[in-house]
C-alpha cells in the first residue's frame, strides 16, 4: 500500500534531552475540533461531543523521516484553511529510518505537530506506522513508550486520536488483537476518552488481501470500548472483492479509513478516479471518516504536490502546484467532511 513507499534520503537527527511540547491552550478553540469537540464511538459511527455522527476528511503526511519539510506553517495553514480539512494524520514510521533510530527526536516532532494541528482547529491522528516487519508485537515495547508519553502530554486535548498499528501483515488476527489489548490500556490510563484506531490484518484490508474478511474480527473483537477498526484501500488495485468486503464490514464494525489513494497499492501508477469516487460516495452515505495518502511532494503519483514544492516553500494553497491526484483530493476534501 501507500505505506510501502520509500523516501529518497533519511532525515538524520541527534538525540536530545526531554523536550516539552509546544504550549497550546487546552483543546482546540477553532475549526472542526473546536466545533465538534471530543469524539467518541457511538454504535458504528464516529460521533462528536453531543452524540451527533460526524465524518472527518483530511490528509496523511508521508513518513516524517523523509518529508517532514512538507509540514510547515504555510502548508498546514493551507490544509486547514484552503483545503478545509478536518484532520491531519501524522505518519510516524517505526522502522525504515524512523522512530527506532531516534525515539526522542521523532517523539518531540510529533508533540510539535499535535500542537500545530491544535492551533488550527484540526483533529490529529497519531499514526504508529509499523509496516516491516508486519507483526506489531515486534514493536510492543517501543509502542508502549511512545504512547505513554504522547497520551500523557496531550490528554487535556479533545482533538487527538491514536492509530496504534498502521498495516499489520503476515500475522493472524489473534496476534493483532493481542497487541491491541496491550497497547490500548496504556493510552486509556492517560487519555481515557480518546478514540483508538486498530489496524486490521493484511495491510489493514480487514484481512481481504490475505484471503479472509471482517468476520474474523466480529467473531473475536478487541476487548476495549471506544475503538474503531482501520481499513486501507488503493482504488486502482482494490475494487471488486475489496470494495464489496468493505461495504459488508461497514454494516457490522465501526470503521475509519486512515489511508487511501486513487492509484495502485504502491501509491504510484495511473489514477482510477472512478473507483475512488465509488468508495467516497459510499463513505459519505455511511459517514465513514477518511484520510488520503499523502500530503507531500514525493515523485509518485499519490503525493499531492509536484516534486520540489516543499523545498520551494509552496505554493500549498490553490491548485498551481498540485498533481492530478492532489487537485482531485483537494476538491473532495473541500466539499466533504464536517464543513460540507
Amino acid at each position: 500500500m501507500g505505506a510501502l513507499l520509500l523516501g529518497a534520503s533519511l532525515l538524520t537527527q541527534e538525540p536530545t534531552g526531554r523536550a516539552e511540547a509546544a504550549p497550546v491552550a487546552d483543546g482546540a478553540a477553532t475549526g472542526p475540533a473546536g466545533e465538534h469537540g471530543q469524539l467518541r464511538v457511538c454504535g458504528l459511527k464516529l460521533c462528536d461531543e453531543n452524540g451527533r455522527p460526524v465524518q472527518l476528511t483530511g490528509m496523511s503526511s508521508h513518513g516524517l523521516q523523509w518529508f517532514d519539510h512538507c509540514l510547515t506553517d504555510a502548508s498546514l495553514d493551507a490544509l486547514a484553511h484552503d483545503w478545509d480539512a478536518d484532520v491531519l494524520r501524522v505518519s510516524t514510521y517505526v522502522q525504515e529510518g524512523g522512530y527506532e533510530t531516534d525515539p526522542r527526536g521523532f517523539t518531540d516532532r510529533v508533540h510539535e505537530l499535535i500542537g500545530e494541528a491544535t492551533e488550527r482547529g484540526l483533529y490529529v491522528i497519531v499514526d504508529w506506522h509499523m509496516l516491516t516487519p508486519g507483526d506489531p508485537n515486534h514493536n510492543t515495547g517501543l509502542a508502549r513508550d511512545f504512547f505513554t508519553e504522547i497520551a500523557s502530554v496531550h490528554a487535556d486535548k479533545d482533538n487527538v486520536l491514536y492509530e496504534i498499528a498502521n498495516e499489520p501483515n503476515g500475522v493472524s488476527w489473534g496476534a493483532i488483537k493481542g497487541y491491541a489489548e496491550e497497547v490500548v490500556p496504556v493510552i486509556r490510563a492517560r487519555d481515557p476518552e480518546a478514540v483508538v484506531l486498530v489496524g486490521t490484518r493484511a495491510w489493514s484490508s480487514l484481512g481481504v488481501s490475505e484471503g479472509s474478511d471482517h468476520t474474523e474480527i466480529t467473531a473475536d473483537p478487541v476487548a476495549a470500548d471506544n475503538i474503531m477498526y482501520v481499513y486501507h484501500f488503493y482504488a486502482a488495485s482494490h475494487g471488486g472483492v475489496h470494495f464489496d468486503a468493505f461495504r459488508r464490514a461497514a454494516r457490522e464494525l465501526p470503521l475509519f479509513v486512515t489511508e487511501f489513494g486513487t492509484q495502485e497499492y504502491t501509491g504510484d501508477g495511473p489514477d482510477d478516479f472512478g473507483s475512488a469516487q465509488a468508495y467516497l460516495d459510499f463513505m459519505a452515505e455511511e459517514q465513514i471518516s477518511w484520510v488520503n495518502w499523502n500530503f507531500s511532494d514525493d515523485f509518485r503519483s499519490g503525493a499531492a504536490f509536484e516534486p520540489g514544492t516543499c523545498h520551494s516553500g509552496g505554493p500549498f494553497a490553490g491548485t498551481g502546484a498540485l498533481k492530478p491526484a492532489g487537485e482531485w483530493i483537494r476538491d473532495r476534501i473541500r466539499t466533504s467532511g464536517t464543513g460540507a
